[in-house]
């Protein structure tokens, strides 16, 4: 089974974690361990590991997410591990050249024995463009253009002519080859209309909402999908949780998620499967305990429920 489709099937929800595996406060985390805390996740049969991008750490955002370049990480995590999904959350495309991205999903599919899944954004740190010599104002055609010719760069000596990265004339090609599809997921909206989401990605990386909320985005991904004569591509959000030592405790609100029992997130997790989520982002960052015993305890009390 390809490993997209181990962590994204209709009608069922499937648990991943993002990197960094750790509880800290502040923006900067220690990424200690994470090697063994990646190998007990997989054997606990979490069905993704999450490697963010972000180039700089912005001080008034407050999160430098996994420190490492997602690139360089994700072969090293993945040299500690064996099939679980290795996913980007998310690659930000206007600030990579296109070919440097589209070899570096080549040669990490091929390393990986195709274990990548390609999470794509347009950026939410403004304060990064300039360093990159790129105008704010040009994000949405910096995204597209950008995800086009990663596609166009699947193919045997490529011709594409880009209106901000440059152009391939057919003349020269890109090594290594991996000609089977890589999924690229979009995240939020990237500054495109949802129904361009919905023709050109794999599915959509949306974030955690209220349950009304979450209803009304639903059906404005599915009407969208269904423009494109679709039925369906999958939905996937992040979500943060902290766990108690009451199994039965009921929920108090963290930053973009909850702190709960065990009982509690497994009911949360089974309303989300019935509004049609299919993979859920686990983000322990603001837990009270530390992160491998949080990562024991939903491995083996909310994990087998969604297998």
């Amino acid at each position: 089974m390809r490993v997209f489709d181990k962590i994204a099937s209709k009608g069922k929800v499937t648990l991943g974690l993002v990197f960094p595996l750790e509880t800290y406060s502040g923006a900067v985390a220690k990424m200690e361990n994470q090697e063994q805390l990646a190998k007990r996740a997989e054997e606990l049969g979490f069905k993704a590991l999450w490697f963010r991008d972000v180039p700089f750490n912005d001080p008034f955002f407050g999160d430098a997410g996994q420190l490492y370049d997602p690139w360089v990480y994700m072969t090293h995590i993945m040299n500690h591990t064996k099939d679980i999904a290795l996913a980007t959350g998310s690659i930000i495309l206007p600030l990579r050249h296109p070919v440097h991205t589209a070899k570096s999903i080549n040669s990490l599919q091929i390393l990986s024995n195709e274990r990548l899944i390609l999470g794509v954004a347009s950026g939410d740190r403004p304060i990064e463009y300039p360093a990159f010599n790129q105008q704010l104002e040009n994000k949405s055609d910096l995204f597209r253009d950008s995800f086009h010719y990663i596609k166009a760069l699947q193919g045997d000596f490529p011709k594409y002519s880009s209106k901000f990265y440059g152009n391939t004339n057919g003349g020269i090609d890109l090594l290594p080859k991996y000609y089977k599809k890589t999924p690229m997921l979009v995240t939020g909206y990237s500054e495109q209309s949802l129904d361009w989401i919905a023709e050109h990605s794999d599915g959509w990386l949306y974030y955690p909402r209220d349950f009304r909320t979450l209803q009304l985005v639903m059906q404005q991904w599915r009407d969208s999908l269904s423009k494109t004569q679709t039925d369906w591509k999958p939905f996937m959000q992040s979500l943060y949780v902290d766990i108690t030592t009451d199994s039965k405790s009921k929920p108090t609100p963290i930053h973009l998620g909850f702190k709960s029992g065990t009982e509690y997130l497994n009911a949360h997790l089974k309303s989300l499967e019935s509004e049609g989520v299919n993979h859920v982002i686990l983000n322990l960052k603001y837990g009270s305990r530390p992160a491998h015993e949080l990562i024991e305890i939903i491995g083996e009390k909310i994990v087998p429920n969604f297998s």
